[in-house]
Order: structure tokens, then sequence, then C-alpha cells
């Protein structure tokens, strides 16, 4: 299980900082830095919750979407040996890279 927490379609990365004794996070796929923190999970869950209750309201008062706006493309580093297999593969299916590469993105998020 990944360290997450998941609440209104937001989701929050969950790190621990030993030194401070401090659970703390921030919401990810947002355009802003928007952190939370709590002594224990039931803090931390309660300080997510309302970290994202905020930054909906905020965002509504400034008339801005909350999440990233996602243009439809995106750059992936990979290993040369890996994109050559990948564009053989799409090449012996008759399809594209951008293609094969979607339909593979499709599949793992389904």
């Amino acid at each position: 299980m990944k360290d997450i927490l998941v609440y209104q379609g937001f989701i929050g990365s969950i790190y621990l900082s030993p030194e401070d004794s401090v659970l703390y996070g921030k919401i990810e796929g947002v355009a802003d830095l928007v952190t939370f923190e709590g002594h224990s999970v039931e803090e931390l869950t309660g300080a997510f919750h309302q970290a994202v209750a905020d930054y909906i309201a905020l965002c509504e008062e400034a008339g801005k979407e909350p999440l990233k706006s996602c243009r439809g493309s995106f750059n992936v580093r990979i290993p040369s040996e890996l994109h050559r297999r990948v564009l053989q593969k799409a090449a012996l299916l008759g399809m594209s890279l951008n293609q094969l590469v979607q339909k593979a993105i499709e599949k793992e998020v389904a």
C-alpha cells in the first residue's frame, strides 16, 4: 500500500518527520503547494480533509479549477532498448507508438 490519502477526488501524499515527531503531506495534482500535518493518523486525515475543503473554497473565490489541467501530451523517458522494442511491437500490431502507449496506459489505469 502506498502512503496516500484520498478525499473528494484529491490525493494527499504522506510523509514522516522523525525529527519533528509529525506526519505531514501535500495535495498532489494541484498547481499550488497545499500542505497538511498531524501527530496521529486521525489528525493527519482531518487536516487533509480540511486542506482540501479550504483549497476548493480558495479556488472558487479565485475562479480557477482546483486540479491541474492536462494537455493530453507528456514526455516519457525510457531506456533506448525498451523504446526500440515498443516501436517494433507497435509496427507488428499496425499501430503508431502513441496508440500503443495509450492502450497500455488505459489498461493500467482501468
